[in-house]
């Protein structure tokens, strides 16, 4: 594929934007991979929300980074004369893009910095035309911001958890951390590129991650494209090759992490956190500090989306199950801060994770 954002650095990319000739937004469609690669594009906030309700796009920093520009679509999307209009055409549009995924931190996170950029811009021109002029780029700007530092972000959590393994290691590896799911490098898949990279990677076991799959369908395409040795497994093998083989981390990505260091991740990471614990294997959370909600004090207090029972009786619309199968599909679950042996952030790496490692992380004081 070719390589549509030149800043990633690596041959995948979930999204783009484009400024001209008109404002929009490129969304890789990730629901057709890894055997189709066709782009949606965005014109309106409206069209980016529905890409991220229904999966088109996924991953908690890609999240956050394709709704601020949907909020920059959404100055672009009608002909404002009046700034107050605008402003308040905004903010019903922050809340739309909002009401997407309730468990993912990184989009709340990125909606307040692009509502506080409207903030600080809209007291400094001085008529209305002038006001809607530098709201639209201030916007722009702010957007492009939080796509800048998400990804060397990315490079540098990549330096870091790469640190944490030994030569020639087996990682296991659940959901999908890459380039897919933030501005184009990874969290956890970003670990394991750059650490192949330095000869710490042996082979990745990629957990297919039910009953989504984004495991079989979007780590295992994204690992092909860098030529890193993967083995597919589902997801109730992994205590069977923990027990029989040699693994010597366990390394997943997170949505939302609470303040005490418990973590939010795709469906079966607490599972896994189980397993690794069980057979004395280091299991890592690799997530930039905007996934870190200081709000909330443990992980009981983070929303779990509970996604359409269709999602478990179906794959790509064939029925798996009998029609009329009651399911259930809890899109997340919390691994408690103690199964954690370490979170990596871009600001360094939290070991133990702690209410008081997280803290002192952000440098707040008790």
């Amino acid at each position: 594929m070719k390589n549509l954002n030149p800043q990633s650095a690596n041959k995948v990319v979930a999204f783009r934007w484009v400024k001209s000739p008109q404002k929009g937004l490129l969304v890789l469609n990730q629901l057709l991979l890894p055997h189709q690669e066709k782009w949606i594009t965005c014109r309106t906030h409206a069209q980016v929300a529905d890409c991220i309700r229904h999966m088109a796009v996924r991953g908690a920093p890609a999240i956050g980074c394709v709704a601020a520009y949907g909020l920059v679509l959404a100055a672009w999307e009608k002909k404002f004369t009046d700034a107050k209009v605008l402003v308040a055409h905004l903010y019903a549009s922050a809340q739309t893009l909002f009401s997407t995924r309730p468990t993912a931190i990184n989009l709340y996170w990125a909606l307040e910095r692009m509502k506080n950029a409207i903030k600080e811009i809209r007291t400094k021109a001085s008529n209305d035309r002038g006001k809607i002029k530098e709201i639209r780029e201030y916007l722009e700007a702010e957007a492009n911001e939080i796509y800048d530092q998400d990804l060397a972000g990315n490079h540098k959590m990549g330096e870091l958890g790469s640190e944490l393994l030994s030569a020639h290691s087996v990682v296991l590896t659940h959901c999908n951390t890459g380039s897919l799911a933030t501005s184009g490098w990874g969290t956890a898949l970003g670990v394991i590129r750059t650490a192949y990279r330095r000869g710490r990677i042996q082979k990745v076991l990629v957990d297919e991650t039910r009953p989504y799959l984004q495991g079989a369908r979007l780590t295992a395409w994204e690992l092909a494209q860098d030529k890193i040795p993967y083995e597919l497994i589902t997801d109730n093998m992994a205590a069977h090759l923990m027990k029989t083989e040699k693994i010597d981390a366990v390394l997943v990505g997170s949505d939302r992490i609470a303040s005490n260091g418990d973590v939010a991740n795709k469906i079966g990471t607490y599972g896994l956190a189980v397993l690794a614990h069980f057979h004395r294997i280091p299991f890592y959370v690799v997530a930039p500090t905007s996934t870190v909600d200081l709000n909330i004090r443990s992980g009981s207090q983070i929303p779990i989306e509970e996604r359409s029972r269709k999602e478990v009786t179906h794959i790509r619309n064939l029925p798996i199950a009998p029609l009329d199968s009651h399911a259930r599909h809890p899109a997340f679950d919390v691994t408690p801060h103690g199964l954690v042996t370490a979170i990596v952030t871009e600001k360094g790496v939290v070991r133990p994770p702690t209410l008081e490692t997280i803290q002192a992380l952000f440098n707040i004081k008790s």
